[in-house]
């Protein structure tokens, strides 16, 4: 464990006072799910936005030729259509793991062909797994795409994986949200707790992911746990995680699982055996945390031994209610662009598609637990409380940008509070589940000790801590923990997590402020005044750097400058 005994240089850039702060906190552009217009260029390369740091590699990862002729003809024959009736291929979104495509038929059908990026895993499950999960669910009536056609692999005529499916008719909800009324977004709320109850109401004999049979045997037979429908079974895992960089290579154990415990263990199992054949020293892959490590590279024993530790108490983590075990499936991602809705005055705003199923996991109820990430607000203490929220009596006296700030903090909260009492009302596994006070925690432990290894250990050290102090509330008697962390270790622990915690909300505030996403990302717009920005502000750290050891540390670890990524993989 290190602590900071000298001022770092990088660090302090990162300290925003308040003054400089942006009064408005609105959502950035989401970079896994970018729409382009008609007209953009290439159908090869990735055109809906940049990187600030390794543009060049981002670009390159999603980089995919294709045989468009063969594509088109592979989508005509789908609906039984030549290739003549197709009229237009045009490129309609980016994401972070697949590019999309409209196609037009004479006849005016149309429907969405999407491609996997080369950098995109697991190579043939994804695919293979999405089109099952999405063809399951719609034939239990949830509203997901029809399916014309797909292949998990290259070997056809457009020489690359696809899926062929439906265009589902409406608006992602993304593109109106700001123009719903309140009555509306709790009817959206409402209907999207009520999908999840269905879908979170099915059972499934083991945990992994969902195949058709068929493909599944392909390349792995007899591995699938068969359904009551025998057109499907339960295979590996696709969860990222388990599959990212050179983890595709190991031979371990990705399911399908039989047990809870068994799902509790395969990914911290996946990340011991990636770090006995590849772990050395690194550093942090996130530069703006280095300073609070005095820029050691990090052992990978200490996660080694987090693991070790991780395991060592993974059976306590499964609850003694066994229904919290029953395997089942939700939306990996369920967030705005991933939601389409129809708006009429009729019918107001409804759900009519769930959209990217890409990575959909099969796994015990208590590890499923919460509200989606994209509509949470865990963090406000309105929302803690789950105090109906309302605007502040003076809204109509604020400024502009005060109004869209206050706007914008009701609506998170407004959200959260429907989602929890319409989960209350329309799916109460779910909300037995959300009412454990230990469920946050357990998701914490699993997560963390299935991530890949970054060169830090930190966050999962931190949940192991606070698991080993509430031991007793796990096993519901006086056993003695099997782990232990002394004083001094916690106090240094600690110590550290605030260091880190502060470095992270300057480097939150300097994103905000230059207009990024994750990785960087920025719309193409938005990239050159992006790039000048974030220029600036290095250039203002070297001008008041005190040491020529000040300045190589501003040159050298400057958060937003390309770096080598291959280490980490």
């Amino acid at each position: 464990m290190h602590c900071l005994g000298r001022a770092a240089a990088v660090l302090n850039l990162l300290k925003i006072p308040v003054s400089l702060r942006p009064v408005t906190a609105f959502s950035l552009p989401r970079r896994t799910l970018s729409t382009v217009t008609d007209s953009q260029n290439d159908l090869f390369d990735y055109t809906s936005g940049r990187w600030v740091y390794n543009d060049a590699l981002r670009h390159e990862e999603r980089r995919l030729e294709f045989d468009v002729d063969g594509l088109r003809r592979i989508a005509a024959e789908s609906i039984n259509q030549s290739l003549d009736d197709v009229v237009s291929l045009s490129k309609l979104a980016e994401g972070g793991f697949n590019r999309s495509f409209l196609i037009t038929l004479r006849d005016g059908r149309q429907m969405v062909a999407r491609v996997p990026y080369p950098v995109t895993v697991p190579k043939y499950y994804a695919v293979a797994s999405e089109v099952a999960t999405i063809e399951y669910l719609r034939s239990c009536g949830l509203p997901t795409p029809k399916i014309y056609g797909y292949s998990p692999d290259s070997h056809n005529a457009a020489r690359t994986a696809y899926i062929l499916m439906e265009f589902v008719q409406g608006s992602k909800l993304s593109d109106v949200w700001r123009s719903l009324g309140d009555e509306e977004v709790i009817s959206v709320i409402r209907q999207l707790t009520q999908l999840e109850s269905r879908m979170m109401s099915l059972s499934f004999p083991a945990g992994g992911s969902l195949y058709f049979t068929k493909d599944l045997d392909g390349v792995a037979s007899g591995l699938g746990v068969l359904l009551d429908d025998a057109r499907f079974c339960v295979g590996p895992d696709t969860r990222l995680p388990l599959w990212f960089g050179r983890r595709a290579r190991l031979d371990v154990d990705r399911g399908p699982y039989h047990s809870a415990e068994a799902a509790l263990v395969v990914a911290a199992r996946k990340e011991l055996a990636y770090l006995t054949q590849f772990g050395r020293p690194i550093l942090p892959f996130r530069r703006e945390r280095r300073p609070s490590y005095l820029y050691q590279p990090q052992l990978p024993s200490s996660h080694i031994e987090n693991l070790e530790r991780y395991l060592r108490i993974s059976s306590s983590l499964i609850p003694r209610d066994p229904a919290l075990s029953r395997f089942c499936l939700r939306h990996p991602d369920l967030q705005h662009n991933n939601i389409i809705v129809s708006r009429s005055l009729e019918s107001g705003c409804q759900v009519v598609g769930l959209i990217d199923w890409q990575h959909t996991s099969i796994l015990p109820m208590f590890l499923l637990v919460g509200v989606p990430q994209r509509l949470q607000n865990y963090d406000d203490p309105v929302s803690q409380s789950m105090t109906l929220p309302s605007l502040p009596d003076n809204f109509d006296k604020l400024d502009e940008a005060r109004r869209d700030h206050e706007e914008y903090i009701y609506r998170r909260r407004l959200v959260h509070y429907h989602y929890v009492t319409s989960m209350k009302e329309c799916n109460q596994p779910h909300y037995a589940a959300f009412m454990d006070p230990l469920w946050a925690l357990r998701n914490r432990l699993f997560q963390h000790a299935g991530e890949p290894w970054e060169g830090e250990t930190i966050n999962l050290k931190l949940a192991l801590i606070e698991a080993m102090e509430k031991w007793k509330e796990f096993t519901g008697r006086d056993a003695m923990c099997p782990i232990e962390f002394d004083a001094e270790d916690q106090r240094q622990t600690m110590a550290l997590d605030e260091m880190l915690g502060t470095a992270g909300m300057g480097f939150e505030t300097l994103q905000d402020m230059a207009g990024l996403a994750e990785e960087g990302w920025v719309s193409t717009k938005g990239y050159e005044s992006a790039v000048a920005f974030l220029k600036s502000r290095k250039d203002e750290g070297l001008a008041m750097a005190e040491s020529a050891e000040e300045r190589e540390e501003i040159m050298t670890q400057w958060p937003w400058d390309d770096m080598d990524e291959e280490e980490y993989r």
